[in-house]
């Protein structure tokens, strides 16, 4: 029998007050790999009540009290790592290297994060009168809703809810239902630390049944979230209808520009990693190719020669190199644009279809794709895939490149691939995303600096790095008059 899960409120493990419970299974074989509750609105009023009751004992716990369990958690996951990292695996997929990766953000945010404990710096500012003294200081929000997607489950929860938690907000956490199990162990980590009961809760179950009552509860002041566009609006528009703040991370549509004095080894390299890592699924992942007249045949020959050399299989096996995508609807998602793809004229060089052969048969699969003869206003240049296929556009110099990075919806991260130093300044100016990287790929962000994007991609707020910080509390002004009489502030200083 496989083993039943539980939701985590007030510091205890309990089923969905329905009784329901959900299938998790792995999606390179369909191994059964547990029950989960399938929880309802009546599971997040009783996480929510705890997680209230609980931040007026949080909040005004030490900070650097509270960065001491942040540590522990980071040295218990790192102690895990290998553990968890093989849940990831059989979880949702992605290769067993890559999944010890995921695991380390968490470690890496963890003892970041435990830092601010002594700094969530505010500052002190001269005044305009004598006898007076002004600053600004941090408060926390108070409950918080964190909403995360399946392909980082480990990665993405650290950086909403370890960053909310230094601030001193307590959390109602809703994971993915395709990813649940990893959610449960970084939830036991928590609590092993040294979490205080009700802090962290802990809530499985669907979008409509939970993450949407989790936007709308009264109590709950700020929702974080990290998924699709279409329900990156919705969340968007209930949350502003009770005025809360809401921090999205949704979409993108990622491209490297490869110019024609690029190193083309490096440039293959950081392509083949950016579009086929995680099988794509990556909101980060290279989707397009901008590639330069001069090299683009060079560089398609190259591309499409190692990436019918890429290995499918079951992640945990070492001689993986892609894993499956996250489950059969998304396979036919994929296989829907490569159809697109071939309807608005395009040619497909490589792969373009399900793999079910042999030990691939009950797994959700599919071949690493690369589209030619792409147009910038074509739909597989302009809406996210979220699998492995990328779009090679010729274009004729750098600035028509960056005038094809620019123009999507989203703006997560690109890529440049050039030696021409004046190039790199020019793309430095005028790349219109979140996150550049200069001859690497569009993945691979750290914990320190800001990750986000522009446009689409989410609503201005930044996580990970001091962004994060700005996400959860709120700036409180403080003036100290010690002069002993009524000073008027600017009627008097004149």
């Amino acid at each position: 029998m496989p083993e039943t899960y539980q939701n985590y409120i007030k510091g205890r493990w309990a089923a969905a007050r329905s009784g329901r419970v959900f299938e998790n299974r792995n999606p390179a074989n369909g191994e059964l790999l547990g029950l989960f509750p399938d929880s309802g609105p009546e599971d997040v009023n009783d996480a929510v009540a705890a997680a209230r009751a609980a931040f007026a004992s949080w909040r005004v716990y030490p900070a650097p009290k509270r960065g001491e369990i942040l540590f522990r958690f980071g040295q218990l996951l790192r102690e895990r790592k290998d553990e968890i990292a093989r849940l990831m695996t059989m979880e949702m997929g992605k290769v067993l290297k890559e999944a010890g990766g995921d695991v380390q953000e968490g470690i890496d945010m963890a003892f970041y994060m435990g830092g601010e404990g002594r700094r969530l710096f505010g500052f002190v500012t001269p005044v305009e009168l004598p006898n007076k003294s002004g600053m600004a200081v941090r408060d926390p929000i108070g409950v918080v809703g964190v909403i995360t997607p399946w392909n980082f489950p480990i990665a993405i929860p650290s950086w909403k809810i370890l960053a909310a938690l230094i601030c001193g907000n307590t959390i109602v956490f809703k994971p993915a239902k395709d990813t649940p199990l990893c959610a449960t162990k970084f939830v036991e980590l928590l609590t092993e630390a040294g979490v205080p009961e009700g802090v962290v809760n802990l809530v499985h179950g669907s979008g409509p049944n939970v993450g949407m009552p989790i936007v709308q509860h009264p109590d709950v002041a700020v929702i974080t979230f990290t998924g699709s566009n279409e329900t990156g609006r919705e969340v968007n528009v209930e949350a502003a209808r009770r005025i809360k703040r809401v921090s999205l991370e949704l979409g993108g549509k990622n491209a490297i520009m490869v110019m024609d004095d690029a190193d083309l080894d490096l440039a293959v390299d950081g392509i083949l990693w950016s579009a086929f890592g995680t099988s794509g699924q990556r909101c980060t992942a290279a989707s397009r190719i901008i590639a330069h007249k001069a090299i683009r045949k060079e560089l398609e020959e190259r591309l499409v020669a190692r990436a019918e050399a890429l290995r499918l299989g079951d992640g945990l096996l070492p001689t993986t190199d892609v894993g499956p995508v996250i489950n059969d609807a998304a396979i036919q998602r994929i296989d829907g644009y490569t159809q697109i793809a071939r309807k608005e004229g395009a040619a497909v060089l490589t792969g373009g279809a399900i793999a079910r052969e042999g030990a691939l048969a009950k797994g959700s699969f599919y071949r690493p794709t690369l589209y030619s003869n792409v147009r910038p206003e074509m739909r597989v240049a302009q809406e996210e895939i979220f699998g492995p296929c990328a779009s090679i556009i010729e274009v004729a110099s750098l600035e028509e490149a960056i005038q094809v990075n620019n123009g999507v919806a989203y703006g997560l991260s690109s890529s440049l691939y050039t030696q021409d130093i004046n190039r790199v300044q020019r793309a430095m100016r005028d790349v219109a995303t979140g996150i550049l990287y200069i001859n690497a790929g569009t993945i691979g962000a750290e914990i320190q600096l800001p990750f986000g994007g522009t446009r689409g991609t989410g609503n201005g707020h930044r996580e990970a790095g001091l962004g994060a910080i700005d996400t959860f509390t709120e700036w409180k002004s403080i003036y100290i008059d010690y002069s002993g009489t009524l000073q008027r502030a600017q009627i008097d200083s004149n």
